[in-house]
């Protein structure tokens, strides 16, 4: 073939124009690449220990009330509809019950949600709330709603620096795609606002949990929004993860990984709960919750290893604040705890479910569920 230097110049001009429109349509979605979840709804990370179909759910309902683990917060009778609840999001085979015994009290026409972010490090974020632009997230149900006017009308009342948009960190996390199912099984029609809550120390957390508590009373007095009955605060976290094996080469056992060392580290998590959680929520209960779970001298290191060690204490600033601007003082009720291997599992193995991690005296974790009204 004769080579034709026009036709070849040509031809390079025509291709580069090419390339140079292709990113000028798409420089939006580049030069945005957390910003990815605009219309489609957000995929689910887990559908093992999980249920991401609408029978798996009935059925796992259905297997907790007949194994009478339902009933773990019956001492606190009467305190729904809660203003805020602690829940776990370990499997549903074993920690199904406390689930079902803390959300059956919340009843908020939406839930403004408080997550664990457990790849922030890998991402490089911290010391700010994160967002998504995510409109809805599928689920058992079909899809679960965000509230997007409550999210904006919160983003608007807050400092840009308090916070980012990431779907990158949403769409990867499972510690509020856990609890959703239950929400929408007990409130078809459930709206959330889904916060994930990065490493940060305690003077930032604090400095933002205000802000945003101010930015929520705001809303709520100028739409006349009940906290209780309009929105809710759910706190996701699983508690003590514990033992010296598959923890990724981490000795996570400190009493030790025998029987005696099981029994002092549960008392160790009951005291927490004791003296943090239970009775009237202050600001020094929600120090000591931070101060019991991450250490001193690097906020990004656990000194007890529970995963929620920056949203709990942090949904609980918020709660307390809010609180306080509504002169409301909250009471906590310990609805339950459990560990993975204290009780009889919820089968559902013959539901194209399973276990995501061993459950055995050298690894296993620890649940609360924690009402507050």
């Amino acid at each position: 073939m004769e080579f034709n230097s026009f036709n070849f110049t040509q031809t390079l001009f025509i291709m580069r124009n090419r390339i140079l429109i292709a990113c000028l349509l798409g420089f939006a979605a580049c030069s945005s690449p957390h910003k990815t979840g605009q219309n489609e709804p957000r995929n689910f990370v887990d559908t093992i220990g999980f249920a991401h179909l609408n029978w798996q759910m009935d059925s796992v309902i259905s297997r907790i009330k007949q194994s009478k683990l339902d009933t773990l917060g019956n001492h606190c009778k009467g305190m729904g509809p809660l203003k805020l609840a602690i829940c776990p999001h370990d499997d549903y085979s074993l920690a199904g019950p406390l689930y079902y015994s803390i959300i059956k009290d919340v009843r908020a026409k939406t839930i403004i949600m408080f997550g664990v972010a457990h790849k922030a490090r890998q991402m490089g974020i911290e010391n700010k709330m994160v967002f998504g632009t995510f409109k809805s997230w599928k689920s058992p149900a079909g899809t679960i709603k965000i509230n997007m006017d409550l999210q904006n009308a919160i983003l608007s009342g807050l400092d840009t620096s308090m916070y980012i948009i990431n779907d990158s960190l949403q769409k990867v996390e499972h510690s509020l795609e856990a609890i959703t199912p239950f929400l929408q099984y007990f409130l078809p029609e459930v709206t959330i606002v889904p916060i994930l809550i990065p490493a940060m120390p305690i003077e930032r957390m604090d400095k933002i949990a205000d802000s945003l508590s101010l930015a929520i009373r705001e809303i709520a007095h100028r739409d006349k929004l009940n906290w209780g009955t309009d929105f809710a605060f759910v706190i996701s976290t699983d508690a003590v993860h514990y033992g010296d094996e598959d923890w990724n080469g981490k000795n996570y056992a400190s009493y030790g990984a025998d029987t005696l060392g099981y029994w002092m580290a549960v008392d160790h998590e009951k005291e927490i709960l004791r003296t943090c959680l239970q009775g009237e929520l202050n600001a020094e209960k929600c120090n000591l919750v931070y101060s019991n779970l991450v250490r001193a001298d690097n906020f990004r290191e656990y000194k007890w290893t529970w995963c929620g060690r920056y949203s709990m204490p942090f949904g609980l600033l918020t709660a307390f604040y809010l609180g306080k601007l509504q002169d409301i003082s909250l009471q906590g009720c310990i609805y339950g705890y459990a560990t993975s291997i204290d009780h009889p599992r919820i089968r559902v193995d013959d539901l194209r479910m399973g276990l995501t991690s061993p459950a055995k005296l050298r690894h296993w974790v620890g649940y609360a569920a924690v009402g507050f009204k």
